[in-house]
């Protein structure tokens, strides 16, 4: 998924947030268990407990995060799309992917966090992003895999988010997820067309999904047991789905798409189970998971160093909109005296 606040142990010093603290006033938390547990949402102006507002802004801001760090993957091979249809495509993709960031920043500063902070936590390392986006795309095949597997992977796990105890973030993931889901079928159609071509290009194809399957099976986090904050995210009504079943879901509808696009998963172990009614998986390599997110995964600086760059690049633009925003505010206070 797009973010894996969930997955995430604490800082060290930080404590885990298990439990509401006992200061919050008992009145105003039996309102927020009563909207909660009658599938009711919590709106910015609504009193919230601390740690509630505390694990959206982890999440929100992740994710965040994750759509903007998403963008350089695919966004270096703009300039080196086969044809004019696949650039005008990916430019597309790409741009929504800045759009989602935004929406989601602006539901996080409801929250009363400001952009700038969430910023500098992305910038100084502190804040995380989905671990997917620390691995390089080295041909066109892996920009079709991604749009096919990773945005795939992002929409089982962003569905659930639609019904998001907090309205803001529940109301900016309806439209998320309808773009994403134009994200994973030009991935598909792409792949498929790759599929029909060349030997080289097949093997092309086949490359990138073995490279990328277990890396996506491992974007849901760990088991539900080693997932610190899932268990009180449910109980808010923020997390709807546990990370085993979304995976479990994710695979039971990938594995045909595999059939018809002609690829092998890599998986020995990847069988139906009658008695299950749901496909068996083998093991994975959670070491290599929490090395990537800790920082040390193959593209981790280089992302976060494209990142701040670019941010520090784009200083003037913003000197420049503030500026002009209070130019015209002192405008009109002079049409108004």
């Amino acid at each position: 998924m797009y973010t894996q606040s969930f997955s995430v142990p604490d800082e060290p010093g930080q404590k885990h947030i298990k439990a509401v603290a006992p200061a919050e006033p008992a009145e105003l938390m039996a309102k927020f268990d009563a909207r909660i547990d009658s599938d009711g949402r919590i709106e910015p102006q609504d009193w919230m407990p601390d740690a509630y507002r505390k694990t959206l802004v982890r999440q929100i801001s992740q994710h965040a995060h994750s759509e903007i760090v998403g963008m350089l993957p695919e966004g270096n091979w703009i300039s080196r799309a086969p044809s004019l249809k696949r650039k005008a495509i990916l430019i597309a993709k790409v741009q929504d992917e800045g759009g989602h960031g935004q929406y989601l920043y602006s539901a996080a500063e409801t929250l009363g966090v400001s952009r700038a902070d969430l910023l500098d936590a992305l910038h100084s390392g502190k804040a995380k992003y989905s671990s997917i986006f620390n691995y390089p795309t080295l041909n066109w095949a892996d920009v079709g895999t991604i749009g096919w597997l990773v945005d795939g992977a992002a929409i089982m796990n962003q569905v659930p988010l639609c019904r998001c105890s907090y309205g803001p973030y529940s109301r900016a993931m309806i439209r998320v997820c309808k773009e994403e889901s134009f994200h994973q079928r030009q991935g598909y159609e792409a792949l498929l067309v790759m599929m029909k071509g060349t030997d080289e290009q097949k093997a092309m194809v086949q490359d990138a999904v073995n490279r990328y399957w277990w890396k996506c099976l491992a974007m849901f986090g760990p088991p539900d047991a080693d997932s610190p904050h899932s268990a009180q995210a449910m109980r808010w009504g923020i997390k709807r789905v546990s990370n085993d079943d979304l995976r479990q879901k994710f695979i039971d509808a990938t594995v045909p798409q595999a059939k018809v696009l002609g690829v092998t998963l890599p998986d020995p172990d990847l069988k139906w189970n009658e008695e299950r009614g749901h496909y068996d998986y083998g093991q994975i390599d959670w070491d290599e998971f929490w090395n990537t997110v800790n920082g040390n995964g193959p593209c981790n600086k280089e992302r976060l160093s494209t990142r701040v760059k670019a941010h520090n690049d784009g200083q003037w633009v913003r000197d420049a909109a503030l500026a002009h925003a209070r130019k015209q505010q002192q405008r009109a206070m002079k049409e108004a005296a």
